[in-house]
């Protein structure tokens, strides 16, 4: 069984904050975030609606793709968030009901 790895971003209430991170476990981390149990920035900023994510096969191609994203500034990072996600819709549903061999 494959077991993929994720980059996202996820959003306050009022959209006026991006994070972006990584994880092996994409139910579980956005659940985290949702109920703010991770400390720091997604915490103290309410970040908890996803609106962006990309699947990898392997967790170091995530990261190395974490890292670039985290290095761009909001405009760029709109702009991808737009051409997937033109609404920004939270996607937190979407993500509990990703069939279990992606994770």
């Amino acid at each position: 069984m494959v077991h993929y790895s994720f980059v996202y971003i996820v959003t306050n209430y009022k959209k006026t904050v991006l994070y972006t991170g990584v994880t092996k476990n994409f139910p579980q981390r956005l659940y985290q975030h949702f109920n703010s149990e991770i400390e720091g920035f997604s915490k103290k900023y309410r970040c908890k609606y996803l609106i962006y994510y990309e699947k990898y096969d392997d967790i170091s191609t995530a990261i190395s793709r974490e890292k670039q994203m985290k290095k761009w500034n909001r405009k760029k990072k709109e702009a991808l968030i737009n051409k997937n996600n033109p609404q920004w819709q939270s996607l937190n549903e979407q993500v509990f009901k990703i069939d279990e061999e992606y994770l």
